[in-house]
């Protein structure tokens, strides 16, 4: 068997791959979503899969981004705390991968320590991104020292302990489930890095003067982080996972891992749309060119997310295609609500399918 669990996440993503048979259920766990996610909705999650007989073969966080760590963080804290106190563990882990701002962005480690000046000068209210991106390096952290106090092994097979497209092992098999890694490739991280410092080196003085217009300005510039993207095959059926990855750093992974067609093209059974449906993280030739039978997004309307523009251009494409879709939404949102008012689904040959209301988790079976 082989699905996909998406808990309810709000604005953050929170995923359970489920795989083996029906007697032996398996699973990964993909971000663990913002703060609230692991109480409300992980949590009886797990305890399910504990009282079931299971556990957790590998836990993955994509990236350090506050909607995508808290939970896993809510996790590892928790199981710190019943291992301290002799209680019997939410459940087992056996495995973590994760690629620390130090790692992936900051090897030299000059970047950090300017980031922590820079929002200091100009204060946490006017410059939220960056701080977030200083918090994230701080949670980042903290999820390795609590992998380090619970034995975990983290990122085990990796050369250099790097999860990406070029140090990655031969594709990990776990049963009847086989993960390659599609993203980032260490061209895509030498990017960011010049992306990180070139912005230090724009924005340090201006936003050193104190101006707080300044510093808004520079805040809505901040670069990306790296996500770490999957390729996850079981039963012949695609899963194709993209944390909150760009769509040219997605299909540079997928083009240096010899998976897209010989015409640059793959198609996936089940695609989670990046960055919450963000039209900021692709394009109409993105959609073009990786295209799915079911797309899967998690967000709650925050921040716009998903933007009109990104399931409008899914449900144009496929129609343009021949290709019959489904979408599965964790919420409902403004975006989803124009998409049905203006798109048709009888019309445009698609079907809108939303977790419903005070749900744990929306499952998309791939194969029984």
């Amino acid at each position: 068997m082989f699905a996909l669990r998406a808990v309810q996440a709000e604005f953050g993503d929170c995923l359970i791959v489920e795989f083996g048979s029906a007697g032996n259920r398996r699973h990964v766990l993909v971000d663990g979503g913002p703060p609230g996610t692991y109480a409300a909705h992980l949590q009886p999650e797990l305890q399910g899969i504990t009282a079931a007989g299971g556990r957790v073969e590998l836990a993955v966080l994509s990236h350090v981004d506050n909607d995508h760590v808290v939970g896993l963080l809510d996790l590892l804290t928790q199981l710190r705390d019943q291992r301290a106190n002799n209680q019997p563990e939410t459940i087992a882990v056996e495995g973590l991968w994760h690629n620390s701002f130090a790692l992936a962005i900051d090897p030299t480690g000059d970047i950090a320590p300017r980031l922590r000046t820079l929002l200091a000068t100009a204060g946490p209210q006017t410059m939220g991104q960056t701080g977030i991106a200083v918090a994230g390096i701080g949670e980042g952290d903290k999820f390795r020292q609590d992998a380090l106090a619970l034995g975990l092994p983290l990122n085990q097979g990796f050369a250099g302990g790097l999860v990406c497209v070029d140090d990655a092992p031969a594709p990990v098999t776990l049963d009847n489930l086989t993960l390659r890694v599609v993203g980032p490739t260490r061209a895509n991280l030498d990017e960011l890095q010049t992306k990180w410092r070139d912005w230090l080196d724009e924005h340090e003085d201006a936003v050193g003067a104190g101006d707080p217009l300044v510093a808004a300005m520079a805040d809505r510039s901040v670069p990306n982080l790296s996500s770490i993207m999957l390729l996850a095959v079981a039963d012949q059926k695609r899963l194709l996972l993209t944390g909150d990855g760009r769509g040219d750093h997605l299909l540079a992974g997928l083009r240096e891992a010899g998976v897209l067609a010989a015409n640059g093209t793959i198609h996936v059974d089940v695609l989670k749309v990046a960055h919450h449906g963000s039209d900021r993280n692709a394009t109409r030739g993105f959609f073009r060119t990786v295209t799915a039978d079911t797309y899967v997004v998690s967000a709650n309307g925050m921040y716009g997310n998903p933007d009109l523009a990104t399931l409008i251009w899914i449900v144009e494409d496929a129609k343009e295609q021949g290709r019959a879709i489904e979408l599965v939404l964790t919420n409902p949102t403004p975006s989803s609500a124009k998409l049905l008012e203006e798109y048709p689904p009888a019309e445009y040959g698609y079907r809108l399918t939303t977790m419903a209301s005070g749900e744990n988790s929306i499952v998309v079976e791939l194969s029984q």
